[in-house]
């Protein structure tokens, strides 16, 4: 069984960066948790443990502890950036490392890459820190700094749903893709339709009234004259 460490970063009373209408903790854990989804759903034999899923204050420390003590085979530390800038960076531990950690990194840089052509973002590359969640870590470990909060367009991008799902999704591919996860089988396609009909009406108004509310919650639908 694979363990795999998803790090929301700050959370809680530490909001981390702010810019734009945005909060970096509350991006942080949308994708963690997306992330975390894709891993659990899509691949086999894989745990995912979290250091937080909600919106809770936690240390350095405190995170790393936690990824230790469960001896985990990699820690993903999610960030977005700010300090005027723009794109986006990721970093791996700049002091003695294990072998894998570099080319854990790189595979899921190179996802992360096709996402940054598809939105015209900069890529600022591949980088080294002495960061605690990379320096502290027993395990392999890579952090993600998902663009600038406080630049006007990075910002427009991250409050862009279809952004936030692509992004994450290629930290997740790339972590399975690193990870040599297996996929889970997908369901045999039976080529059958099933069909439901919810009401019908002698009146066309309490028809449409109906389609109305149905496309609100959501389900799509059509008006059939008989």
């Amino acid at each position: 069984m694979t363990k795999i460490f998803l790090d929301a970063g700050h959370g809680g009373q530490d909001p981390g960066a702010l810019g734009n209408g945005l909060k970096e903790k509350d991006l942080n854990l949308t994708m963690a948790k997306k992330v975390g989804e894709i891993l659990t759903n899509e691949y086999e034999n894989v745990t995912v443990l979290y250091s937080r899923t909600t919106d809770k204050t936690l240390s350095l420390k405190e995170r790393t502890d936690m990824a230790n003590k469960a001896n985990v085979n990699y820690f993903f530390s999610i960030h977005v950036n700010a300090g005027g800038g723009t794109g986006y960076e990721d970093y791996v531990y700049n002091g003695k490392i294990q072998s894998t950690t570099e080319s854990n990194r790189t595979t899921i840089h190179n996802e992360v890459v096709k996402v940054l052509n598809k939105y015209g973002i900069k890529n600022r590359g591949k980088k080294k820190a002495n960061f605690h969640v990379l320096r502290e870590t027993k395990m392999p470990a890579m952090l993600v700094e998902t663009l600038f909060i406080d630049n006007v367009n990075d910002a427009k991008v991250l409050k862009n749903q279809s952004f936030i799902n692509d992004i994450s999704r290629a930290y997740a591919t790339g972590i399975a893709k690193a990870l040599r996860l297996k996929e889970k089988p997908k369901p045999k396609q039976t080529g059958k339709l099933y069909k439901v009909q919810v009401g019908a009406f002698s009146k066309r108004e309490n028809a449409e009234k109906l389609l109305k509310e149905l496309k609100t919650k959501g389900f799509d639908g059509f008006i059939k004259i008989e």
